[in-house]
């Protein structure tokens, strides 16, 4: 497990590399470091800009093999966003360090989390938050295929859309507060009385009478969730989503 303090030296080196890098155009410390809100599990992140002259992806290829050859990364995968790509890697200390490339032309803040630390950044353009109708639609897909699974004995999945429908519920309820409804951030800033109903919604035996027990509370939760957003919307759903509940028994 790494020490707090071994973040902070490898994020400075890491830093201390990208500014002796003459293909970095900037750099800047993201997440929760860049907010001052680190905690002893918090990870790096790091943006950096890449001089429009230069390869991105010779530089990516460059960074990764420092990561393995000198930092003890195991594995890494890449999450891309638009023009960024984010190359996440698992160290040996357990530590994990997002490294995020993109060209200069769009190395920008995309969240208030964002601390120049040199170079030259362009005009934010934050992401706006997840639509609640994409919410919504996911919702009642996994519903749908939570009634299936249910009825076909297949309950480790079942398990999987069921809780589908209960933390995309969550993430509207996320939105309705102004909170990080992606990755169940904001899940646990919810007030009790709104993240309370949901706690039925948790499976907590493979058998189908949970199953089946969990999923109503789970369409129930969503349609009250719906309903603040919507209230025609929620109408229009109820009794083909409480159906779906019905079929299962």
């Amino acid at each position: 497990m790494y020490s707090p303090q071994q973040r902070a030296a490898l994020r400075s080196d890491l830093l201390e590399r990208a500014s002796a890098d003459p293909r970095i155009s900037g750099a800047a410390i993201t997440g929760s470091a860049a907010a001052e809100r680190e905690d002893r599990w918090s990870d790096i992140d790091l943006a950096f800009g890449v001089a429009d002259a230069s390869p991105l992806q010779s530089v990516l290829s460059d960074w990764t093999a420092h990561m393995y050859d000198r930092r003890g990364a195991l594995h890494h995968v890449d999450v891309k966003a638009g023009a960024w790509i984010y190359r996440v890697f698992f160290l040996a200390s357990t530590l994990q360090v997002d490294l995020a490339f993109v060209p200069a032309s769009e190395f920008r803040p995309l969240a208030p989390t964002f601390r120049l630390i040199f170079g030259s950044a362009k005009e934010p353009a934050h992401f706006p938050s997840q639509p609640p109708a994409d919410l919504i639609g996911m919702a009642w897909l996994h519903a749908l295929h939570a009634r299936s699974c249910i009825a076909r004995g297949r309950l480790w999945q079942a398990e999987f859309m069921i809780s589908g429908v209960r933390n995309n519920a969550l993430a509207l309820a996320c939105v309705r507060h102004g909170l990080p409804a992606v990755h169940g951030r904001g899940m646990d800033l919810l007030p009790r009385e709104v993240s309370a109903p949901f706690e039925d919604a948790l499976v907590r035996q493979l058998r189908e009478d949970e199953l089946r027990r969990a999923f109503g509370v789970a369409i129930r939760a969503l349609l009250g969730e719906i309903r603040s957003f919507d209230g025609e919307l929620a109408a229009r759903l109820q009794d083909a989503l409480l159906h779906l509940t019905e079929e299962t028994i």
